[in-house]
């Protein structure tokens, strides 16, 4: 059987949101904001910018070719062992985002069942999302499309509330809260140094968005919807981060955002409204499980590709009576439910470990698409009605800007334990795709003979 053609332009709009707006906002604010203070709503602007591109070049190449998604125009570039290691990357980023999310809204849980352990809250909701992804594509779109808009509308009510706060709308328990921009060393407490620290973090944040380029092969006339989507998420997706970011900065000092629970939930007890936090609770659950759904659907995706293309064993190919990549979703089950144990041996330092990781496989997956476009624009057959403007230096300085963000990440201490683990599977998917293109040319050489 094949995927079906069931996901709807709405579909498409909120799963990229909800792959987008999870736990890096919800719950990694609290680290970016400790890196780069208030300031630090640069990084996210410019990550935005570079994201644009990003989905600019993935809608020209969908137009170009049509018929292929995110991974095939990376083959088509670059041929088969650059596919077989992105590919792959791309499936281990998403297996760690998964577990991230989950152990994430095993944390939110907890401010309502303190007694429990992280890891049996995380198992708990690590269940949830598997069982969600083995309903047929349009159920699960469906089911995101309405986890995903219960979170977009509760932060533009926390926009709307925080900003009444900050402005004295709203009452509160103090009324100066503008000082907190200027006092603790004032708006950018580390410089730009802090700025572009952050910056692997917030990629992270953003990561999620280009699961667009695996929705192509589930969507209906994914050449015509592709642009008018990506136009609409984009932006929002800024808003969503800036905004919150600039109101949480405001309401409560930056140096006194902890990493315990949500600063979204610390903000607003901060102020007094204890009520409002246990609605905003719930929300950031529903956020993070959210995204978690979105992360599953991404790594199944890309198996199913992978296998279709002999990249994969050839069980992940197949499909279900309701459409769904069994075999994909039950190897994400076994990484989901067993990833989430890691809170149980190290809850405390789970988070700086495993944030770090998607951040590095995000930035080398986006320069490779940047790369691809910049390579396949002289191979179209027509010059597609949606392309990336600038080109190829707007294409070349995204490229450049994220290898440069890479290098850095490599370099930076506290990521050490993340890089080994990052460049460990790096070396381990290289040589491997050497093995399956040396199996491949032995296979020919036998058929020829």
């Amino acid at each position: 059987m094949e995927l079906q053609k069931s996901l709807l332009p709405r579909h498409i709009r909120l799963m990229a949101l909800g792959g987008a707006i999870g736990t890096g906002i919800f719950k990694g604010t609290s680290e970016t904001v400790s890196i780069a203070g208030p300031a630090v709503i640069f990084s996210y602007l410019f990550a935005g910018l570079l994201l644009l591109v990003v989905m600019s070049a993935i809608a020209e190449m969908a137009i170009a070719y049509p018929g292929l998604n995110m991974k095939g125009f990376i083959r088509k570039a670059f041929g088969k062992k650059v596919s077989f290691v992105i590919g792959w990357l791309y499936c281990f980023m998403w297996l760690v985002v998964c577990v991230i999310e989950v152990i994430a809204a095993g944390s939110f849980l907890q401010y309502w069942f303190p007694s429990m352990s992280l890891w049996s809250l995380s198992f708990i909701s690590a269940i949830f999302i598997v069982a969600i992804n083995l309903m047929n594509v349009k159920r699960y779109g469906e089911f995101e499309f309405w986890f995903a808009g219960i979170k977009i509308t509760m932060i533009v009510l926390f926009i709307v509330l925080g900003a009444g706060i900050l402005f004295g709308i709203i009452p509160s328990n103090d009324t100066n809260y503008m000082q907190n921009y200027i006092q603790y060393d004032g708006f950018f407490p580390h410089g730009w140094s802090g700025v572009f620290s952050a910056l692997l973090i917030v990629i992270f944040s953003y990561g999620g968005s280009e699961l667009i380029g695996l929705t192509l092969t589930e969507t209906k006339d994914a050449e015509k919807v592709l642009p008018k989507v990506i136009k609409g998420v984009i932006w929002r997706i800024v808003i969503f981060y800036t905004l919150p970011i600039l109101i949480i900065c405001g309401l409560i000092p930056w140096n006194e955002i902890g990493n315990q629970t949500s600063p979204f939930v610390q903000v607003l007890s901060t102020v007094g409204f204890n009520g409002s936090a246990h609605i905003m609770n719930f929300v950031l659950i529903t956020a993070v499980l959210s995204a978690a759904n979105s992360g599953i659907y991404g790594c199944t995706r890309m198996l199913f590709s992978l296998a279709s293309e002999g990249e994969a064993p050839k069980l992940f190919s197949h499909v279900s009576k309701n459409g769904v990549p069994l075999y994909g979703v039950i190897l994400s089950a076994i990484i989901l439910v067993g990833g989430t144990f890691v809170a149980y041996f190290s809850p405390d330092r789970v988070f700086g470990y495993l944030m770090a990781i998607p951040g590095f496989t995000v930035s080398l997956v986006w320069i490779s698409i940047c790369l691809a476009q910049l390579k396949l624009r002289k191979t179209y057959a027509a010059m597609p009605h949606f392309k990336v403007w600038g080109f190829p230096y707007i294409t070349s300085f995204t490229a450049i800007a994220l290898i440069i963000s890479c290098v850095a990440f490599a370099f930076s201490e506290q990521n050490r334990v993340s890089i080994m683990v990052c460049l460990g599977i790096l070396i381990f998917l290289i040589i491997g795709a050497m093995i399956v293109d040396k199996k491949d040319k032995y296979q020919q050489l036998t058929i020829t003979k």
